[in-house]
């Protein structure tokens, strides 16, 4: 069968092989973890703690009170020591508890196992998913209970395993396909049959032909598709890939809903078979270590709450001439100012380099090479003169809130235009412009 791809995008150095052959490797927990309680897509959750509480591993600490909110969960039993604002990897101040580990792990009497998972109704798996307060943990962290739960008018028709991990440096999902490819597939079996879905595929970029080989290893009467993508960026992102793989176009302003399809994270999958079958929250998540600046770069299980600099230490530390820390990939991460920051559910990476920053920035030369590499087929420069004038309607008219700010523009232009920056501006401006409206 030919490969499918899709016809933009960059192809930056992968960079993995620093990490891509080393197994994961539990971190121990901390002495102490702060836990935000608005590390998802939404609104935050509500605290159910006060300083000075006890609490339980795996105890609901934050309840998810909206649709599009989630659970929070602590991560160690211990003590509580505070309930207030701390620093957020997203670059602003949330509601954070702050709990001092005891070191027991003693378990909440909450994590109920399910005898048979499979047997579970679709409302049933929708339901342990959302007390576990799972999100998708490929970045943009949206409550999974919702995903499971499509409109009846806009069946899925195909489920999605994303394996393509484009960002280049991380690997903490191929190491899942690696070493856990049974928890995922049977996640991914629980999310079929939530959301109805009749085909699933699990997409795998073909520089890691060890994790597709793995996943049809382990298919153990699951039916589902191993299908190899071409290395490409941003193969993973979820308008491409459903182009990609099914030649559908996801419409403007739409979901993948709307065209029959439901996408999923390899470490979402894994997510959900534990939380459905254990009864157990996501309070800890696969993370990847890497960059020059890190002693010793690894793939690290760790618990939810757990600092960047504990997780940086165990790693070896930072080297001496480091100015740049990036959670998540090098294109679509988010600079950091501190390492006192704790790790949260959608951090798939933490990664530390030597970088001239800031780079010189020269005036459009209107190449065009923003545009032959857009994923979306916008017009990126355009799009930035709009924001910069604050042209509203137009940037909205031309397609401003498609950016998936993927960083293809900004890889491509000779000028170093931040057109990410301008992007994620207009786009938060147009949201905040609506919010007025709608209050």
């Amino acid at each position: 069968m030919k490969t499918p791809t899709f016809p933009r995008g960059v192809h930056p150095h992968d960079a993995k092989d620093a990490t891509m052959d080393k197994p994961i490797v539990i971190l121990p927990p901390p002495e102490k973890v702060v836990i935000p309680l608005h590390q998802h897509f939404g609104t935050p959750a509500e605290p159910l703690v006060k300083k000075g509480e006890e609490v339980l591993l795996g105890q609901k600490i934050g309840q998810g009170k909206t649709l599009f909110s989630a659970n929070v969960h602590a991560s160690v039993s211990g003590k509580v020591l505070a309930v207030e604002d701390y620093n957020h990897p997203g670059g602003y101040p949330v509601t954070a508890v702050s709990i001092a580990n005891d070191g027991q792990d003693r378990l909440s009497p909450d994590l109920k196992p399910a005898a048979d998972p499979f047997s579970l109704s679709a409302d049933e798996i929708r339901d342990r998913v959302r007390e576990a307060g799972v999100v998708g943990l490929g970045g943009a962290a949206f409550p999974t209970a919702v995903k499971l739960a499509p409109p009846k008018d806009k069946p899925i028709d195909t489920l999605i395993i994303n394996g393509c991990e484009c960002e280049p440096m991380l690997t903490a999902d191929y190491r899942l396909m690696v070493e856990n490819p049974l928890d995922v597939l049977r996640g991914a079996e629980l999310v079929r049959i939530a959301s109805g879905a009749i085909k699933v595929i699990v997409a795998v970029e073909d520089n890691k032909l060890r994790a597709a080989e793995m996943m049809r290893r382990h298919l153990d009467g699951i039916h589902a598709d191993i299908v190899l993508l071409k290395t490409k960026y941003p193969q993973g992102a979820e308008k491409n890939l459903i182009s990609a793989l099914l030649r559908r176009e996801v419409p403007r302003g739409g979901l993948p809903f709307d065209v029959g399809v439901l996408v999923q994270n390899v470490g979402t999958a894994k997510a959900i078979w534990e939380a459905v079958s254990l009864g157990k929250p996501l309070v800890e998540r696969v993370i990847t270590v890497a960059g020059s600046g890190i002693g010793e770069p690894k793939n690290l299980l760790v618990r939810i709450g757990t600092l960047f600099q504990d997780a940086v230490n165990f790693c070896g530390g930072l080297a001496e001439d480091i100015n740049l820390v990036v959670m998540g990939g090098p294109m679509m991460g988010l600079a950091q100012w501190s390492l006192d920051t704790p790790i949260i559910k959608g951090t798939s990476g933490i990664l530390a380099w030597r970088t001239a920053f800031p780079a010189a920035e020269y005036p459009c030369i209107r190449c065009g090479r923003c545009v032959d590499h857009c994923p979306m087929g916008l017009l990126p420069t355009l799009l930035a003169k709009f924001v910069q004038r604050e042209m509203w309607p137009e940037a909205e008219k031309w397609g401003v809130l498609d950016c998936v700010e993927c960083g293809c523009c900004q890889y491509a232009c000779p000028s170093r235009i931040p057109l990410v920056h301008w992007m994620r501006l207009g786009k938060n401006k147009i949201a905040q412009a609506k919010r007025k409206k709608t209050a």
